[in-house]
């Protein structure tokens, strides 16, 4: 149906699962609900996002959280729609805005979903009072805003229409002379599609409201979910290339590098390659021996700054590495998925190093030689950017060594052709140590097992099902770095 844009949709619940509970619960509620609707709202910031609030049943107290939090409707705000949740409706508090909104632009599309509850028994009771229900307080929403509006009433469908002669406002009501529950039908019958296109070219093309589902042929057949993608922010266009952010920190403190590599990586100027993980899949066992399928996302390549066409794989600390992967929702690899990774690599170059010269390969100056290097191999071998590689660096790791040895960094891998690693398990450098051959691989901290999401930390503290993901004797008592890891 809309094809000349994107709709995100973000479904939001709180642990009482009802979000009128939940206010009468929460003293500071229209602050918390304006607080996540706008740091939701930012992660698109780049798109300059257009916001709908859209509740059923108990959703309903949440836009009227979100409108209470407000002196006036932000002009961000270009749908609101009401399925079967206006409950909380009252005209001297919520009126005035929605008025005064509406009126603001002919982008502004008010959308009303009820049926007559007031009629339904349940268990030998009514299902809600004379005035509880969102029959009366959409008909008290309608009064109220035909004093404003000019709404034009029809009848269609079974269904009674009242809709502005633009049709930006409508109010739908649905009778209901068997006393049926139509409170989860509204939704089900294309009400949350006919809320979205309300009063658009769109409306009532390719579907009808309260007729048959129009989107069952999108139904997945499948329960296996997805694993949520990491929370990188787009990077800018005025944001450094790789060349001339090693330029920047080429004579730098190491103090002073880690904090402009931090700075850079979480705004987000990364290669776009990079922001396309890999799904890959395999069995491993668990501590008893039974196999498991294991789906897990890693970066195709190591963690580099810049553009795609101007970038430099960049060493880092561990301490900055997991501040890093808490800002995507990510973590380091273990030795095991860095085995897995190399295995099944589409490119696999032969480690190149150096022989030590005093200091020299912890410099910046050797981290972009070694960059140049590597891309010299990369493309001998027909690289394309994206392309699943390994073999060019070693892993910064989480291993139990972290909980062991606390001030040490742990590394692994940088993988011969043969497969054997160059550089076993080692926890012998001083936590800030950094050199050119170390590498920062994120894979997503959610993995799936056997089709069912868990956070890797989670995994790795499991009796048994810690060894689907690490060959090690016993479950982590970490999983990260510890926080006090900053220069």
């Amino acid at each position: 149906m809309i094809t000349d844009r994107t709709v995100v949709v973000a479904c939001l619940e709180n642990e009482l699962k009802s979000w009128p509970a939940w206010s009468a619960n929460t003293p500071d509620h229209k602050e918390i609900v304006k607080k996540m609707v706008d740091e939701i709202t930012s992660l698109f910031a780049p798109w300059n996002p257009e916001l709908v609030l859209n509740g059923h049943s108990g959703g309903g107290r949440f836009i009227f959280n979100y409108l209470d939090a407000h002196e006036q409707i932000p002009g961000s705000v270009v749908r609101i729609a009401f399925l079967d949740s206006n409950y909380g409706w009252e005209d001297d508090r919520y009126g005035p805005k929605i008025v005064s909104w509406l009126r603001s632009g002919r982008n502004r599309y008010l959308c009303t979903l009820a049926y007559n509850d007031s009629v339904v028994v349940y268990n030998g009771k009514l299902l809600v009072s004379p005035e509880g229900g969102t029959w009366y307080r959409s008909r008290k929403m309608n009064d109220y805003l035909s004093a404003s509006f000019r709404l034009k009433r029809y009848e269609r469908d079974s269904l009674i229409w009242y809709s502005s002669r633009d049709r930006r406002i409508v109010f739908i009501f649905k009778p209901n002379p068997e006393g049926k529950i139509l409170h989860t039908q509204q939704v089900e019958y294309n009400g949350f599609v006919h809320s979205m296109l309300s009063g658009t070219r769109l409306e009532q093309r390719g579907y009808r409201y309260f007729g048959m589902r129009a989107y069952q042929d999108l139904i997945s057949d499948t329960v296996t979910l997805p694993i949520r993608r990491l929370n990188i922010p787009p990077r800018d266009h005025s944001s450094v290339t790789g060349s001339e952010f090693m330029k920047r920190i080429n004579d730098l403190s190491r103090e002073e590098r880690e904090k402009e590599i931090y700075r850079e990586v979480a705004s987000g100027n990364i290669p776009g390659f990079l922001r396309e993980t890999v799904t890959l899949r395999a069995v491993f066992h668990d501590l008893n021996d039974i196999p498991h399928m294991l789906e897990y996302e890693v970066m195709p390549d190591y963690l580099a700054i810049g553009s795609d066409d101007d970038y430099c794989r960049i060493p880092m600390s561990p301490g900055t590495a997991r501040r890093l992967a808490d800002l995507f929702g990510a973590s380091l690899l273990t030795a095991k998925l860095s085995d897995h990774i190399w295995s099944v690599a589409e490119v696999k170059p032969e480690p190149f190093f150096y022989r030590p010269v005093g200091n020299e390969n912890e410099k910046a100056a050797k981290f972009f030689e070694h960059n140049e290097q590597i891309e010299r191999q990369l493309a001998d071998a027909g690289w394309r950017p994206g392309q699943l590689v390994a073999g060019i660096k070693k892993d910064v790791i989480i291993s139990s060594h972290i909980a062991d040895r606390p001030d040490r960094v742990v590394i692994y891998g940088w993988h011969r052709p043969d497969g054997s690693p160059i550089q076993p398990v080692y926890s012998g450098h001083i936590w800030w140590y950094v050199d050119y051959s170390h590498g920062i691989r994120f894979m997503n901290a959610q993995v799936l097992v056997d089709g069912s999401p868990v956070k890797v930390s989670d995994l790795l503290k499991d009796p048994v099902l810690f060894r689907i993901v690490t060959d090690e004797e016993n479950p982590l008592r970490l999983s990260f770095y510890p926080e006090n890891m900053i220069l």
